[in-house]
């Protein structure tokens, strides 16, 4: 139990370093959807590739960050009943939860996603929209989103085991103490980004508003 334990922990440690790695994808979405905004109202010209990239960030960061919100115990939970039982049953629960349905669930979507995947990469498929990007990249992110999914699964399930067999803290208590703007607020002041970019980003942002709203008053 104890070697499951020190796994467990090193695939904590993967899914948090992951997590705190994609929150940069929300960066880059804002900064790429404020250059696109300014493009677009100022010279009247775009790209679809602006548009899709910031659909392959967003689902970056849904999928890549889904075993993150696991470790974290940030996915939705119904307990109106199972919170009236003790805390040894409640981890029984998600113990057959995580057996029967997660598992499963994860194994299922990458068997049948997969081959999606595969072909798209082998004929090199593209968007359909002119100036649209390369699909497979989007695709993959299914699969290895799922694939970091059932690993952290597997270490929560270790973790509930251990605590079942009194070696284990309580993992249901959540680790989130900040919310995702202050800990992206955290790495941005870690990496010392400089403070005008942030200003020129939260001006662009202003500045398309005010053109929205003057736009609709006439």
């Amino acid at each position: 139990m104890n070697f499951l334990l020190k796994t467990s922990r090193l695939i904590d440690a993967l899914s948090e370093r992951i997590g705190q790695t994609i929150i940069w994808l929300v960066l880059a979405a804002v900064l790429i959807s404020a250059v696109n905004a300014i493009v677009r109202k100022a010279f009247n010209t775009s790209s679809n590739a602006f548009l899709e990239i910031q659909w392959y960030l967003f689902a970056g960061v849904f999928l890549l960050g889904a075993g993150y919100t696991l470790l974290r115990q940030g996915h939705v939970k119904i307990d109106v009943i199972l919170g009236h039982f003790s805390k040894r049953t409640q981890i029984k629960v998600e113990i057959f939860g995580t057996l029967f349905f997660l598992m499963p669930f994860v194994f299922a979507v990458i068997h049948h996603v997969w081959p999606l995947v595969a072909n798209a990469y082998m004929t090199n498929e593209m968007s359909e929209n002119a100036g649209g990007l390369i699909r497979w990249p989007a695709y993959a992110l299914v699969p290895i989103g799922f694939a970091l999914l059932g690993l952290q699964g597997a270490s929560e399930l270790i973790k509930r085991i251990g605590f079942l067999m009194g070696v284990a803290d309580d993992p249901t208590k959540p680790a989130q103490t900040k919310t995702a703007e202050e800990e992206l607020a955290e790495e941005i002041l870690k990496h010392q980004v400089a403070p005008e970019v942030i200003q020129r980003v939260e001006d662009a942002v202003d500045m398309v508003s005010d053109q929205v709203k003057g736009g609709e008053r006439k």
